[in-house]
C-alpha cells in the first residue's frame, strides 16, 4: 500500500517538555487509521504537526510524496490535508451552509461553485435539512458532523478527525461510524484520534498507540488490544480480562 502520509523521526519540544519523541508513522492511501493513547500521550500535538499548525522541532513530514515539513497549514490544506477539531470550531452566528462554504472556498473561488459544493457535502453528511439553520442551534452530534462537512468541502485526500465520536449517544456514534466509512468509500484516507475504544477498534484498519510522546505499538486492532504494553499503559485491567 502506497503511503499518503509519513512522519519521519518527528520530535516536538516545548521548552523542557517533550510532547512527541522520534515519532515515525505512515498512513496508506485508502486506510482508516486510529491514533489512540492516554491523555497527554501527544496525539493532539502530532495532529497539529501533521496539519501544519506547528513546525516540528526535529524530523520531517511527508504528504503525497512531498516534504511538507516547512509548509504552513493553509498550503497543506490546498495540498489535500483536511481536519476537524477536538473542540468544535464552527462559526456560531453563521448558517450551516455558510460554515461549509468557508471550506469550499479553498478550491472554489467563485461563490456559485462554492455554494454548489457546500450543498453536495451537506447531502453527503446528512445535514441538508439543516442548511439554513444557524450553527449555534445545532445539537452536539450535528455540530460534530458540521466539522466533518466543512473539512470535506476542502476536498481533502487525507481527513484528520479529532474525537468526532466522543460525547455522542450510542445511536449518534453509530451514525458517525457510518459517515467515516462513507468518507473512506469516497476515496478519502482517514487518520482519527478517538477514545471510545468499543467503537473505534471495529472501525479502523490499523491502530497506532502513543504513550508519553512515543509510538508504543501499532498493528491490527485485534492485535493491539491484546498487547500487554497497551493494556498496561492505556486500556487497563478490564480490557486485559476481555482480551
Amino acid at each position: 500500500m502506497t503511503a499518503l502520509l509519513e512522519t519521519r523521526g518527528v520530535w516536538q519540544r516545548f521548552g523542557g517538555l517533550v510532547a512527541n519523541s522520534d515519532v515515525s508513522i505512515s498512513v496508506g492511501r485508502g486506510e482508516i487509521v486510529g491514533l489512540i493513547g492516554p491523555n497527554g500521550a501527544g496525539k493532539s500535538t502530532l495532529f497539529n504537526l501533521i496539519a501544519g499548525v506547528l513546525p516540528p522541532t526535529q524530523g520531517t513530514i511527508w504528504f503525497d510524496g512531498e516534504d511538507v515539513t516547512k509548509m504552513p497549514a493553509a498550503e497543506r490544506c490546498q495540498r489535500g490535508v483536511g481536519r476537524t477539531f477536538q473542540v468544535v470550531k464552527s462559526f456560531e452566528t453563521m448558517t450551516v451552509i455558510d460554515n461549509v462554504i468557508v471550506g469550499a472556498l479553498v478550491r472554489n473561488t467563485v461563490m456559485r461553485e462554492a455554494r454548489r459544493k457546500a450543498h453536495e457535502v451537506l447531502e453527503f453528511t446528512g445535514l441538508a435539512a439543516r442548511a439554513d439553520v444557524r450553527a449555534s442551534d445545532l445539537v452536539p452530534a450535528e455540530k460534530r458532523r458540521l466539522e466533518v462537512a466543512r473539512a470535506l468541502a476542502t476536498e481533502p485526500k487525507l481527513l484528520l478527525l479529532d474525537e468526532v465520536l466522543t460525547g455522542l449517544t450510542p445511536t449518534e456514534a453509530q451514525t458517525g461510524v457510518a459517515l467515516v466509512r462513507k468518507v473512506r468509500d469516497a476515496g478519502i484516507t482517514v487518520l482519527m484520534v478517538e477514545h471510545v475504544m468499543e467503537i473505534v477498534m471495529p472501525l479502523v484498519d490499523r491502530a497506532i498507540v502513543l504513550d508519553l510522546g512515543k509510538v508504543l505499538v501499532e498493528g491490527k486492532p485485534t492485535e493491539v488490544v491484546r498487547d500487554p504494553k497497551v493494556i498496561s499503559a492505556y486500556l487497563g485491567d478490564r480490557h486485559a480480562v476481555s482480551a
